[in-house]
């Protein structure tokens, strides 16, 4: 007997809402049905970046630091520009229609970092920036205009910051995550020098607030952060998983409908689905070796 050979089974969202029907003895019939459950895996998608952590949406992020700057987005944050000649890293730009300011974190004509030509890696931004508007360095004095909106969805999507380490000189340093209560008790927050601690400030748009403040232009704070699913869009969107999530996302689905529309099955769906999550879960966990070793005491004479 012949095996497939394939490994590429994948369900879109079209088939995990007519399987998460079937479950619940219903058939999808309107246009309506199919809108409604398609909220419903998406309220699902939310709740699941409560329930801890999904290792797949971990992502690693490196932004380069500015001398002075302590605030910084917890993602990638760029603005493009018609040209990004004569600014200057950590000086602070103004909007001229807008009146709204940020401070130049990058360059693409800098000794580190990736960004593309006429993109500004910034703060996040006080106000906002529109597009075609004319932009001015304090510092500088230069000018140019904004091609585009600034694009927030690459910070936005930051649920949680897992860990994070500073780069100098090739040598990666780890730095301490604090509370809110312990960053805002540094009494001094303008000391410089190498970045010792962070605190996730977790707004709409997460902010990672640092101490000391930056020394120099070239460290990298590199960070591990958990981000967001991509939504279920449209209904012959597959899903930002692994396979063996499959199996939970359409029990949870199931759950979710049966809340709306058959309440008699609730319970039996709702078991079921919390059995298949805690099994996911566990399958998901971080793995790493631990070791065992028996403490010896000499006492004297012994």
């Amino acid at each position: 007997m012949a095996v497939s050979g394939s490994k590429n089974f994948e369900l879109d969202v079209a088939d995990y809402v007519e399987e998460a029907f079937e479950r619940c003895g219903l058939e999808v019939r309107t246009g309506y049905d199919l809108k409604s459950a398609r909220r419903s895996l998406n309220l699902m998608l939310a709740e699941w970046a409560n329930r801890g952590l999904n290792q797949w949406t971990i992502v690693e992020t490196s932004i380069v630091t500015a001398t002075g700057v302590t605030e910084y987005p917890a993602g990638i944050l760029t603005m493009t520009v018609a040209s990004h000649a004569g600014f200057q890293v950590g000086e602070t730009i103004t909007g001229g229609t807008s009146a709204a300011t940020a401070k130049i974190t990058n360059l693409p004509s800098s000794s580190v970092g990736d960004l593309e030509a006429n993109t500004l890696a910034i703060t996040i931004p006080v106000g906002t920036f529109a597009s075609g508007e004319t932009i001015t360095g304090g510092t500088s004095g230069t000018s140019t205009t904004v091609s585009a909106a600034v694009d927030f969805s690459n910070t936005n999507s930051t649920i949680d910051v897992l860990s994070a380490v500073v780069t100098r000189d090739s040598t990666d340093l780890s730095i301490d995550r604090v509370s809110r209560e312990a960053f805002i008790n540094i009494p001094n927050k303008a000391t410089s020098g190498r970045i010792t601690q962070y605190f996730l400030d977790r707004q709409i748009t997460p902010v990672l607030k640092v101490w000391p403040a930056p020394e120099n232009d070239t460290d990298i704070v590199k960070f591990n952060r958990l981000t967001r699913m991509d939504d279920a869009d449209g209904y012959t969107d597959t899903l930002d998983m692994p396979f063996r999530f499959y199996p939970c996302l359409a029990a949870g689905l199931a759950y979710y409908i049966a809340m709306k529309r058959a309440p008699n099955r609730l319970q039996l769906l709702k078991s079921v689905y919390e059995e298949e999550f805690e099994r996911a879960a566990t399958e998901d966990r971080d793995r790493a070796s631990f070791t065992v070793v028996p403490k010896v005491n000499y006492l004297g004479g012994i």
